[in-house]
């Protein structure tokens, strides 16, 4: 029988220990033994849980046990989730997390520490929650050269976005709902700026380059800044406007990420992704676009993916998988001027004004009078910018997913 321990009892730690305590047969079943909780790791009380005895204070409790053998830290945030789990992986036990920002910040560290302890950090959950996407970039799709990641990352954004889309809502009014229904933070920071999708893309990015990404080198644009006006001109195209996490794997080695309100054709499958739903589609060189759909947060899709690293760790407890990156020895990371993207802009400018910046541009209707809206040539950073300061006034400049 595997022992285990659970740090955080918060949401996805619930989720963990009530898949496990529901599902013993199966999780034995799946991982060629029982897999018993022996600790879970809290500095709250819990008096009333039916298995109070297994709760500690204590992180040595965990650390020191040589029965424990994989532990899940469902802690959340730095510290000290960084050096618990450091301290783990160094005394001979694996560690599965659901920890975006552990994972995104300190990676590559926590995987090199793991591989030469010959136990494993799995962290299937840190990305799309319940979504399996993790696992199939690093085994089912290793025939596969990654050219392009792109996905709908945050749920929040998401659901803010389609109630803009489909009830005509303000920003303002549907954020505030999405706080009332448990989708936002009381502080939305993290979600309607972009870093929690930023971070998430950073990951796999890595993951799929086998390079470290830095998510502080990652352009971040949240949706803030998107009106009802943006919404109704991208519907006269055809098109709504998501936030995408964006990855694209260049020729030379370097890779290109963003995070941006993007405009999405309509016929394109991740246009229908609604609510607070997540979804990533992955472009290899072989298979061509494949796409990952599901629940990206919530108590129990998380926990699944979680519970999933939990049984694969204590399949291959003898040996260390070959999942992780590199800090590259040069810089890989490729600027706006490396790419180009089509841009939607919505300005007062007449056409001609226009046609004198743009000399390849389609025209649209506009949602809102007196103004123009038209959809560029594929430009780099540097020449829409160039092509921008041409028009006296821009009212929004939002790219075209490719």
């Amino acid at each position: 029988m595997a022992k285990a321990a659970i740090m955080g009892f918060g949401t996805v730690g619930g989720g963990v220990y009530d898949i496990i305590d529901a599902s013993r047969e199966k999780v034995s079943l799946n991982a060629g033994e029982p897999i018993d909780v022996k600790y879970i790791l809290d500095i709250r009380d819990f008096p009333n849980h039916p298995r109070k005895e297994l709760f500690t204070k204590d992180f040595s409790d965990i650390l020191n046990d040589p029965e424990v053998t994989v532990v899940a830290e469902v802690m959340g945030g730095l510290h000290p989730a960084y050096e618990f789990t450091k301290s783990l992986l160094e005394n001979g036990k694996s560690v599965v997390t659901s920890n975006k920002e552990l994972v995104a910040t300190y990676g590559t560290e926590l995987l090199a520490i793991a591989r030469e302890k010959n136990v494993n950090y799995f962290f299937e959950a840190s990305v799309g929650g319940g979504i399996p996407v993790i696992r199939p970039i690093h085994q089912c799709l290793t025939a596969n050269n990654i050219l392009k990641i792109a996905g709908i990352l945050n749920g929040t954004t998401n659901y803010i976005l389609n109630e803009m889309i489909t009830k005509g809502k303000a920003f303002a009014d549907a954020l505030a709902d999405a706080q009332k229904l448990g989708y936002a933070e009381r502080n939305p920071a993290a979600d309607i700026e972009g870093h929690d999708a930023c971070r998430k893309i950073a990951i796999l990015a890595s993951l799929a380059s086998r390079n470290f990404v830095d998510y502080n080198d990652i352009p971040t644009e949240g949706i803030t800044e998107i009106t009802l006006d943006d919404v109704n001109c991208a519907a006269k195209l055809g098109a709504v406007i998501k936030l995408i996490g964006y990855a694209r794997f260049l020729e030379d080695g370097k890779v290109f990420s963003i995070v941006a309100p993007m405009l999405i054709d309509k016929s394109d499958p991740l246009s229908g992704v609604d609510g607070v739903m997540n979804a990533v589609m992955i472009t290899g060189d072989s298979v061509g676009d494949v796409m990952f759909y599901g629940a990206g947060a919530g108590k129990l899709p998380t926990a699944s993916a979680v519970v999933a690293d939990m049984i694969d760790a204590v399949k291959h407890c003898e040996r260390s998988k070959k999942i992780f990156w590199e800090k590259p020895e040069k810089n890989i990371t490729a600027s706006g001027d490396d790419v180009k993207f089509s841009y939607f802009i919505r300005t007062g400018d007449s056409a001609d004004n226009i046609k004198a910046a743009f000399e390849d541009c389609r025209f649209t209707e506009s949602a809102v009078t007196g103004e123009s809206a038209f959809i560029t040539e594929p430009l780099t950073a540097a020449e829409i910018e160039d092509r921008l300061e041409k028009l006296s006034s821009v009212i929004s400049k939002i790219r075209v997913f490719n």
